[in-house]
């Protein structure tokens, strides 16, 4: 076949760094939740869980989380990285990468170190990454050779 559509596990391997941070989608699933399953309850997996149903409680998994179009998750959620093209209506704590697809909708906060949302996604609440704190000054320059200055960084 001359022409192959990039996997997710392709697309990440040209994006190294990306890679790093990012599970393979195809590569060791061990929980699915069908279209069909609605999970009420806590849910924990130290595995990939990719989700096509619907989750009520809260969503643990130190790897990555798949929420898939037309799933709904209505639960916080901590993970290791994950994908999300369906709805999630609670609060969001992902370790390193986090991306909205444009079919996505979360409602609720999200802290990420990685946050990349394509144009149609949708998402009401606070977002805060890593790294750079409230009330952390912040040095700018101006110009080469000249004065720096420490600034207060917009919120």
């Amino acid at each position: 076949m001359i022409f192959q559509k990039p996997t997710a596990k392709i697309a990440l391997e040209n994006n190294e760094e990306l890679a790093d941070n990012y599970a393979p989608v195809n590569d060791e699933v061990e929980t699915v939740v069908g279209p069909s399953v609605n999970v009420e309850g806590d849910f924990a997996s130290e595995g990939n869980i990719i989700v096509k149903g619907s989750v009520a409680g809260s969503v643990h998994t130190s790897k990555f989380l798949s929420v898939e179009v037309g799933a709904k998750i209505l639960a916080n959620v901590r993970a290791g990285s994950a994908k999300v093209a369906g709805e999630v209506k609670g609060n969001m704590k992902i370790k390193e990468v986090l991306e909205l697809d444009s079919t996505a909708r979360v409602m609720g906060d999200i802290e990420a170190k990685t946050l990349i949302i394509e144009a149609g996604a949708l998402l009401f609440g606070k977002v805060s990454m890593p790294g750079l704190e409230a009330g952390e000054k912040v040095t700018r320059s101006r110009g080469f050779g000249k004065k720096t200055e420490e600034v207060e960084p917009s919120v």
